[in-house]
């Protein structure tokens, strides 16, 4: 199996402990509820962070929080990606952190476009809603060759991301990432489509891992693998609106 989504990688479900039997085994079911839980535990951070933003209207009195979510949600999604067997712990922490960081960005964003993050939301439960549509009635199939294409696509995004980063420390500005432009609104809307496109690529390999009778705890880490995916997609959401606005 592949899967373009780090955190549900092709041996993701490799060497891992005997399972058992029974209640000891991963379902769709239990790791849905552990989705569920897990964004639960995300809004409540987002609106702690959301509420310091709009009381004070500081960027200063939020932004302790929001690095503090982002780095300590980096630092714990490595973690969990290297010892699965904690991620009944570790999740449901690097759930928080990200809360704390989307709490403040999406303040942010709401404060510069009003109405902004609600359209983002809403526009990513509904394309969640969507793929798994096409999905379950196999509009859309995770063969190995959309797989493959995903995969590919995924990774080049991650790159030009990752070579804008390292130039912006020298002051290079790569514009068609950031700018709002006819063809900076196309790269936005390319990447929400990868990002929609890896939820497929998600769902076959949850699939895959409870009818391969993976161990309970994989539930959830395979519930915190989801949901990098959706973080990931709310976020290039929000860009292409912000662009979107700001091409007007």
């Amino acid at each position: 199996m592949r899967t373009a989504n780090p955190a549900l990688s092709a041996k993701t479900f490799e060497n891992l402990p005997y399972a058992g039997t029974g209640d000891e085994l991963m379902t769709l079911e239990g790791t849905v509820n552990k989705t569920a839980l897990l964004f639960l535990l995300l809004l409540l951070a987002a609106i702690w962070t959301w509420n310091i933003f709009f009381t004070t209207n500081d960027f200063s009195a939020v932004l302790p929080w929001m690095m503090g979510g982002a780095l300590g949600g980096l630092a714990v999604g490595f973690l969990i990606a290297f010892k699965k067997e904690w991620s009944a712990v570790t999740a449901p922490i690097y759930a928080v952190l990200q809360g704390l960081f989307l709490g403040g960005l999406s303040a942010m964003m709401e404060f510069k476009y009003e109405g902004i993050v609600i359209q983002a939301v809403g526009l990513t439960f509904g394309t969640f809603a969507m793929v798994l549509f096409a999905y379950k009635t196999k509009i859309i199939q995770a063969t190995e060759n959309f797989k493959l294409g995903v995969f590919a696509a995924t990774g080049g995004i991650a790159l030009v991301y990752m070579v804008s980063m390292v130039l912006g420390f020298f002051g290079i500005h790569i514009p068609f990432i950031h700018d709002s432009g006819l063809f900076g609104i196309g790269f936005s809307l390319f990447v929400v489509v990868i990002a929609a496109m890896n939820l497929v690529l998600d769902f076959d390999f949850i699939e895959q891992g409870a009818n391969n009778n993976a161990p309970k705890f994989m539930e959830w880490y395979s519930a915190f693998g989801l949901m990098v995916t959706l973080i990931w997609l709310y976020v290039e959401i929000l860009r292409l609106l912000a662009k979107l606005r700001e091409h007007k």
